[in-house]
């Protein structure tokens, strides 16, 4: 079946609402493990994923780090405002975290047709008054400015006023423990609105107990945006617009990754999507003669040419990390992965269990083809918990 005759009912299932976790267990790595190799599907406890992984495996993490970016006003009239903070317009992360007086973000705005233009809305936060208004109304979102006095960075005025934005399927309001419970361990780098679920399993000890046993540790940084909640509406999944996200991979890890194409195993989908993405950033620099070439398609990697293997792709990327004297590689990919795709990184991958007719099934189908049938019918049957908070899987071919 070719790109065009896939449609988003063929993958689709029955997900009771029962069977979504609304909670994470108290122990994190306590949560069930799906194991599927060579087509056989087993399980286990996901404290014991060692015993599941390819020798001297290469686990590549996704260190983003969770805003608390829903930040909640509230009109004269009396009137509630929810602004959910996306991601920064015409700044950086970074340049818009530090900002100590004033930063424009595009946003999604709870009651927005009570949030009239021209209006400020003021909040009240130790030492600071936040006030935001409308910049321009676009289709999909708000860009909204936000100012305030004090001398203090939006990252702490968020980590004092804002709230962890839980996905939608939840269903519920956000508690003080998912400000702990929604970060994986190793979060770094701030400027997520999701968390990459996948990592949420793992603890200290067990990242310890892993490089011990002779696998490595590789991270990078794919800022998760709330695009991955959106299910596919469109009939024809090629008819899907994938969402953009921003994906930063230092020399370092890149250097680390270079010769390691048989060992690679993500962490979940957005490593996944970060390095096959990081690939077809090396290819299309290369065709295009543009060093500064920084955005991946949804359909580059159906387009280009894609005869490099992995190893000549991160070599060909060093080099042009040489060439421009800097020391990562920062740009935004809307890479999206269906059947067909020719992959060109992975070896495994370590994933939750995915919303039905999402962009996020369409990938694990690409993975391991028809058998996800048998994987999600088997975690439906055996008491599996599904998406964020859920269980999780490995998937290897």
């Amino acid at each position: 079946m070719n790109r065009e005759e896939l449609h988003s009912d063929h993958f689709n299932y029955n997900l009771p609402v029962e069977r979504i976790a609304k909670y994470p267990l108290a122990n994190r790595n306590a949560s069930k493990l799906l194991t599927y190799a060579n087509g056989t599907i087993g399980e286990d406890v996901f404290s014991n994923l060692k015993s599941h992984l390819p020798k001297d495996a290469v686990l590549v993490f996704n260190d983003t780090k969770v805003l608390a970016a829903r930040l909640y006003f509230q009109r004269k009239t009396g009137a509630k405002i929810e602004i959910f903070c996306l991601e920064p317009f015409k700044l950086t992360v970074e340049q818009a975290l530090t900002s100590k007086s004033a930063c424009e973000w595009q946003c999604m705005v709870g009651n927005l047709k009570r949030f009239k233009d021209g209006e400020i809305l003021e909040l009240s936060i130790a030492g600071t008054i936040l006030k935001a208004s409308i910049v321009e109304r676009r289709f999909s979102d708000v860009i909204i400015r936000f100012e305030w006095d004090g001398n203090v960075e939006f990252s702490d005025i968020l980590h004092e006023a804002g709230e962890i934005p839980l996905p939608p399927y939840l269903n519920r309001e956000t508690e003080l423990a998912d400000q702990e419970n929604y970060q994986t361990v190793y979060a770094k780098n701030e400027g997520a609105v999701a968390a990459p679920t996948a990592g949420l399993h793992f603890v200290d000890s067990q990242l310890t107990d892993l490089q011990n046993s002779g696998h490595e540790l590789a991270y990078l940084t794919l800022f998760v945006g709330a695009g991955t909640f959106r299910s596919v509406k469109a009939d024809k999944l090629v008819d899907h617009d994938m969402h953009q996200e921003r994906i930063v991979i230092t020399r370092n890890t890149i250097q680390q990754l270079a010769d390691q194409q048989d060992k690679i195993v993500c962490v979940g989908t957005t490593s996944l999507r970060s390095l096959e993405s990081l690939y077809w950033l090396a290819v299309k620099i290369h065709e295009t003669k543009n060093l500064n070439e920084l955005f991946v398609s949804q359909e580059d990697a159906y387009k280009l040419a894609g005869d490099w293997n992995w190893n000549e792709a991160c070599n060909y990327l060093l080099h042009v990390l040489d060439k421009t004297g800097k020391d990562k590689v920062d740009f935004h990919s809307a890479l999206f992965i269906m059947p067909g795709y020719k992959w060109k990184a992975i070896n495994g991958l370590i994933t939750n269990f995915h919303q039905p007719k999402s962009t996020l099934l369409a990938l694990v189908s690409a993975w391991i083809g028809p058998d996800w049938l048998k994987v999600y019918d088997y975690a439906l049957k055996n008491d599996f918990r599904f998406l964020s908070y859920g269980d999780s899987s490995i998937l290897l071919r």
